[in-house]
């Protein structure tokens, strides 16, 4: 068995040995021919070489498989062959259906004029392995192959103008990064064209299956650039940069594809002023003359001093005169998607998605090219600035306002009155609370919203940011959820203290109405203090008398059976004391809230009140019949007295 595998391992080996003979036997005839240089061929009135050199030829790919392989039709017993010869059909060994496919093949079939075929790119006659450093298309070459059609002043790009991403231009190869360095530096894993473009399947960049198409090239890309997220983690505010193609920049926005430089450094600040530094520099726009003029001082002294004019405006071409035109408004989510992300989910950011023409956007707060710090006092954002900032829309009178219909009025102005905006505007206390710290700077939302950072549930967490201590006593009260379980609504911050007009506690004004503000829920527990002397000199306008919140506390109410309570057996005759130095324990049994009305839970007072009640209704029925009857022998007494008088007649 072994002998008769070797046999016929042997016999294959003798037969391909004996093609192979066969076939230079065979090219030796062709090359009586084509080995003459003055061998042509007119085509068209175009003279045409058929010259073969041999030598480059034999060491080829092909050399071994013989001219009649490719060339079928020519028959080596009957020659010479004929002047027309098939074209040589590569598909024969070579599976053609991704070049037939892709935009060159396409070409092809149409017999467009230039159109590559396979020996454009490969050649006829000397045809090497990729691999080899004499073939057209190793990788070191391919660039020159390329621009050999796909440059400017070529007859392919005479053909069909190219746009500046596909134009790889006049500048010599050292000035193409990707191009310098396998071309001139022979680095083999430098990205070509075919890396990008891919080899026999190009597709034009509009093309959605092509690797250079807008959704496709950052893969592209990161096939080499593998950790370009964390090279721009920090541009795209911290999140994933692949996360934010749908707002962001893809790779070609910023680094034209076929040129050295990146688009921050093709288009100069100065050549942006050129036009825009002037003053009277403007366009019309939806038939409003709108000054298009940049004061680069103003720029210096932004936040975004540091950056070029295309870092933000992405969108400029050099395919348009002048290169800004349509570049459309800046991203700020380039830079800025998080931010972005929280405006989209605000209020201004559906009703600026729904093109409501009051909506702010990120330059009606933060401006445009004089965009400053929030820290930098001229900044509009800044804290002692913010209530003018929202008052150009909010103010009494101005369209948002008007738009408003929530209960809120005069929002800004009472804002302005209030302790936070009195701190803010009259003593410059940037640490008071302004708009943004309760409606957040870009992620504001109607206090209806249960996402809101106002809504009755989120409003005491908002308002910890800075009281702190105050939710943490908050929490272990009566008025806390998780301390009262109840289906009626339970107190928060702005219950007591209002929204924007908030007043300081020991103010005569808040004084007064917390009375009302305590009554909204403990209705009974109201009348009754009424009913007592703090109640009524309190009705009477003085301020001075315990309030509610005197002898309960404020954000530590606690049942009085608690002992940490300020009513609590313990803590009593204390809380007392804060008004009446001399009292004590039997001055603090006087029922403050006592009910006489309820039997069940005062049945004392409630039995000295129907007894006093029964005894007072009892007199005045026992009295009052007695005087009933008394009247009628009142006037009989009288009338007799006077007859005996003789004056009868005075009756």
């Amino acid at each position: 068995m072994k002998t008769t595998i070797i046999l016929l391992l042997s016999t294959l080996v003798w037969l391909f040995g004996a093609s192979s003979v066969a076939a230079q036997d065979e090219d030796v005839e062709c090359l009586a021919c084509h080995d003459d240089h003055s061998l042509v061929k007119d085509r068209d009135g175009i003279t045409i070489s058929l010259f073969v050199d041999y030598g480059l030829y034999g060491k080829t790919v092909h050399a071994e498989e013989g001219c009649i392989s490719c060339h079928e039709d020519v028959d080596p017993d009957d020659l010479p062959h004929e002047d027309d010869l098939s074209k040589v059909d590569c598909s024969m060994c070579h599976d053609v259906d991704d070049f037939e496919s892709s935009t060159h093949g396409e070409s092809v079939g149409q017999g467009r004029y230039l159109a590559p075929t396979c020996s454009t790119c490969h050649s006829k006659h000397n045809i090497r392995s990729p691999s080899d450093t004499d073939s057209w298309v190793h990788t070191t070459n391919i660039v020159r192959l390329c621009s050999s059609c796909h440059k400017e002043n070529v007859a392919v790009a005479d053909l069909k103008p190219l746009t500046s991403r596909e134009r790889i231009g006049l500048e010599p190869l050292e000035d193409i990064l990707h191009a310098a360095g396998s071309s001139l530096r022979g680095l083999t894993l430098t990205p070509t064209c075919e890396t990008c473009h891919s080899g026999h399947s190009a597709l034009p960049g509009t093309d959605g299956s092509s690797p250079t198409h807008r959704n496709n090239i950052v893969a592209t890309c990161l096939t080499c650039h593998g950790q370009i997220e964390e090279v721009h983690q920090s541009v795209f505010d911290g999140s994933s940069w692949t996360e934010s193609l749908l707002s962001g920049p893809v790779c070609v926005d910023c680094h034209k594809p076929h040129k050295r430089e990146s688009a921050l450094v093709a288009f100069s600040d100065g050549t942006c002023l050129s036009c825009h530094g002037s003053d009277g520099f403007s366009t019309a726009i939806d038939g409003e003359e709108r000054s298009l003029h940049v004061n680069s001082a103003m720029v210096g002294e932004s936040v975004h001093a540091d950056l070029t004019c295309v870092a933000c405006h992405t969108k400029v071409d050099l395919d348009h005169d002048p290169v800004c035109v349509d570049s459309g408004p800046v991203n700020c989510a380039t830079c800025h998607s998080g931010t972005v992300a929280q405006f989209v989910g605000s209020q201004h950011g559906a009703d600026y998605a729904e093109g409501n023409p009051i909506a702010p956007y990120c330059a009606d707060c933060h401006g445009t090219h004089e965009i400053r710090s929030h820290t930098d006092i001229l900044s509009p954002t800044y804290p002692r600035n913010i209530p003018d900032l929202c008052g150009t829309c909010h103010q009494e009178g101005e369209q948002a306002a008007a738009a408003y219909t929530g209960n809120e009025q005069e929002i800004v102005n009472h804002y302005q009155m209030s302790i936070h905006g009195k701190g803010l505007i009259e003593s410059g206390l940037i640490v008071t609370a302004t708009c943004v710290d309760c409606h957040t700077a870009h992620g504001e939302l109607p206090a209806t919203d249960e996402n809101s950072t106002v809504h009755a549930n989120n409003i005491a967490q908002t308002c910890a940011s800075c009281h702190t201590g105050i939710l943490q006593t908050l929490s272990s009260s009566v008025h806390s959820k998780t301390i009262t379980q109840t289906d009626k609504k339970l107190p928060t911050c702005n219950d007591c203290h209002s929204s924007h007009e908030v007043q300081r506690v020991s103010e005569d004004a808040f004084r007064k109405d917390i009375l009302d503000q305590c009554g909204t829920c403990h209705e009974d527990l109201t009348e009754s203090y009424f009913e007592t002397f703090h109640g009524k000199v309190s009705y009477l306008g003085n301020v001075t008398s315990a309030r509610c919140y005197d002898c309960h506390g404020s954000h530590n109410i606690l049942p009085k059976s608690n002992p940490a309570s300020t009513l609590s057996p313990e803590n009593v005759v204390e809380t007392c004391q804060k008004c009446h130095s001399d009292a004590n324990v039997r001055f603090t049994q006087y029922l403050t809230h006592a009910d006489y009305h309820d039997g069940e839970k005062y049945p004392r007072l409630n039995f000295a009140f129907l007894a006093m009640t029964m005894l007072l209704v009892s007199v005045f029925i026992f009295f009052g019949a007695h005087t009933l009857l008394w009247f009628p022998r009142a006037l009989s007494e009288r009338k007799k007295n006077a007859i005996e008088n003789g004056k009868e007649g005075n009756l």
